[in-house]
């Protein structure tokens, strides 16, 4: 049976989809760090083989999807991970363990 466009938009999640957002390495890297303490840009830069501005460019689809939250600290921009934009994945993720 083929989901009908209805079926298909029940999914969307936010402004940018949270599959999209998981979906690069690096995102899942960068929301590892966060899980552990937030950081600034620089500080997930150091750790990845991408360039700061590409750090930010991958910041940018995270925060567009709720996933992590911004706020300012003097000059710096302190990124931290926002547990509470997980719950839709995991609701739809344990549909599958529990057979509904």
């Amino acid at each position: 049976m083929t989901p009908g466009k209805n079926d298909l938009t029940r999914f969307k999640m936010n402004s940018t989809d949270s599959f999209h957002a998981i979906a690069d390495g690096h995102r899942r890297y960068i929301l590892e760090e966060l899980r552990r303490t937030p950081r600034t840009v620089g500080e997930l830069a150091e750790n990845l083989p991408i360039s700061r501005p590409a750090v930010s460019q991958h910041m940018k689809i995270l925060l567009d999807a709720g996933m992590v939250s911004v706020r300012a600290q003097g000059t710096k921009r302190i990124y931290e991970l926002n547990p509470a934009a997980f719950l839709p994945l995991n609701i739809w993720l344990d549909q599958f363990w529990t057979g509904d």
